[in-house]
């Protein structure tokens, strides 16, 4: 299936985000592991969060979860503190995608992990069990999950969990959402150095939960945005909040510099706000960025300042090898369909200098079974006649709704 998008001549509307699944999975784990009698409030109804729940909810001994990285993470530590035994799969990408640095720590803690297939990669025959804290190194600068999944399982364990992470650590606003939604539910968990965690083996308190909607879905509309230029455009986001947890809530800031200027209104929702989006009508002429702390945003960024014609060079993106799709390739290959030729160094900077190169006619942007290629570059139709989107449907990842909310802000979608 492939959409062909026409943008509107102006933006102008009121989108109701998707909860943020970064927040619904940590809780779902959580109020599992509390014994919550009730569920969450706004779950997310994205697939990520939709095979939690139904994992959660069903226990089966075979748990497929699809090509979702959280769910695969998350669920491997929670069914190894958790009695029975079961086997954790996904789809071909996820067979593919390493889990050895968290499958040692588990075992370090008493975890009984066996790998079916190929070492060091799912599917995992897990034995649960009763665990054991003790000071453990892990990796700092490997996907910042393995480190939240071994935090949320940490009360759960017969003593104390020290955890050292080791080197340059990525992604830090995810590992500081986690100890503050663990807190949230009693936990005493908190930073003890600049790289040493410490989780008091005390049992959760279960509690009601209201989840915020998803910044990293509002950063697609802030780069509709920076690209449809108008002076009297305007999009309002519901659900969010300025002192939000979510580590691409920062997004706002690096948008500031591409002309989107943000305010925060009162909302009928249970503590959030409303977030009005304008466009200031100038950005600056080259963004440098390290993207360590939030990876997903990267493609968004890459997208938006190729439109803008804003040369840049974007840092810490070497999770972006091991993401749905190898990123770093897939943005390279699709914006030289699009006539933009962009550089990668070793593996973990993306450089743009403004070199083009003839497009391809009638190009079409693959997505690689990855929800953010297709997110990030349908805005692009406001700065090209139209933008064509192969297997759109990849959004239902995270942000299910998308292709409607689009329609509701007066694009044009065409399937073919």
């Amino acid at each position: 299936m492939q959409y062909i998008l026409k943008a509107p001549d102006n933006l102008k509307t009121d989108v109701k985000l998707p909860a943020s699944k970064s927040i619904g999975n940590r809780a779902l784990v959580i109020n599992a592991l509390a014994g919550g009698t009730t569920m969450p409030e706004n779950l997310s109804d994205c697939d990520d969060t939709a095979v939690m729940l139904r994992a959660l909810r069903d226990m089966p001994y075979e748990i497929d979860i699809k090509a979702a990285g959280t769910a695969m993470r998350f669920m491997t530590a929670y069914l190894a503190a958790t009695p029975g035994e079961h086997v954790i799969t996904g789809t071909e990408r996820m067979r593919h995608r390493p889990i050895a640095v968290l499958v040692d720590a588990l075992r370090s803690l008493g975890a009984h992990i066996d790998y079916i297939g190929e070492e060091g990669y799912p599917p995992l025959r897990i034995e649960g069990r009763q665990l054991y804290g003790r000071q453990l190194d892990i990796p700092g600068n490997v996907s910042s999950q393995y480190i939240s999944a071994l935090l949320m399982i940490a009360p759960t364990l017969k003593s104390d969990l020290e955890l050292h992470l080791t080197g340059e650590i990525f992604s830090r606003p995810y590992i500081d959402l986690t100890l503050w939604m663990m807190k949230e539910y009693g936990a005493v968990a908190e930073w003890k150095d600049i790289d040493t965690i410490y989780v008091k083996a005390q049992p959760y308190v279960s509690r009601p939960y209201y989840i915020e909607n998803d910044w990293s879905a509002s950063s697609y509309w802030y780069e509709m945005m920076a690209m449809s230029g108008g002076e009297f455009d305007e999009v309002v986001l519901e659900g969010l909040t300025d002192g939000s947890k979510q580590g691409d809530s920062m997004s706002r800031y690096i948008f500031s510099l591409l002309g989107v200027k943000t305010s925060f209104e009162p909302s009928s929702l249970p503590g959030m706000q409303r977030v009005r989006l304008r466009n200031k009508g100038h950005c600056v002429p080259r963004l440098e960025y390290d993207f360590v702390n939030a990876p997903d945003l990267a493609q968004t960024f890459v997208v938006t300042c190729l439109a803008l014609n804003v040369p840049f060079v974007f840092s810490g993106l070497k999770t972006l090898k091991i993401k749905e799709t190898d990123r770093i390739e897939a943005l390279k290959t699709e914006a030289r369909k699009l006539g933009y030729v962009l550089h990668d160094v070793d593996n973990s900077q993306l450089i743009w200098d403004g070199e083009r190169c003839e497009p391809m006619p009638d190009a079409a942007i693959d997505t690689y079974e990855d929800h953010r290629m297709a997110l990030a570059f349908a805005p692009l139709a406001f700065v090209m006649p139209e933008i064509r989107i192969n297997n759109p449907h990849v959004v239902t990842k995270s942000y299910p709704h998308y292709w409607t909310d689009m329609l509701s802000a007066g694009f044009e979608i065409t399937e073919v």
